[in-house]
């Protein structure tokens, strides 16, 4: 049964929490990729970010739902979670967009693991780490690809 050294991407294409949204979109274009780590300066992974993050640029605003009793405002939902969709709406960089921590698998991994994780927590994009080291990146077309005989 193939693992994840087996299946990964061992070049991986990264961006830095600076990277520019237009520089994000261009990358994704010309590398006809849908996600890819993001690295602090020393290299080490702190989060991903996919074309999700990109699309919830332009989704609508939920606005959340209140309640006035006597002057005084209730929130029936979290309104933290609007602040967090308008600041990810107006983002400029990644910094403004990605997921951390990110969903990570290491180099022995199995294939059912792998994809268990990928199904469960709706993610596309897996890097492979081990020791705190990016060791490669697995898509869902990587998951795909073995199932050809």
């Amino acid at each position: 049964m193939k693992k994840a050294m087996d299946i990964m991407t061992p070049s991986v294409i990264s961006v830095t929490t600076k990277t520019s949204i237009k520089d994000l979109v261009n990358l994704f274009s010309e590398h006809n990729i849908s996600g890819v780590p993001v690295v602090d300066e020393d290299g080490k992974l702190i989060g991903i970010v996919t074309e999700s993050d990109l699309i919830d640029q332009t989704k609508k605003l939920h606005i959340p739902t209140v309640v006035t009793i006597l002057d005084s405002v209730f929130y029936l939902e979290n309104p933290t979670r609007m602040e967090k969709e308008m600041k990810k709406m107006a983002g400029t960089t990644v910094l403004d967009i990605y997921s951390s921590p990110p969903v990570t698998v290491g180099p022995d991994a199995m294939i059912e693991e792998i994809a268990t994780i990928m199904s469960e927590k709706n993610v596309h994009t897996l890097p492979v780490v081990k020791d705190n080291k990016l060791l490669g990146i697995i898509g869902k077309k990587d998951i795909i690809k073995t199932l050809i005989p």
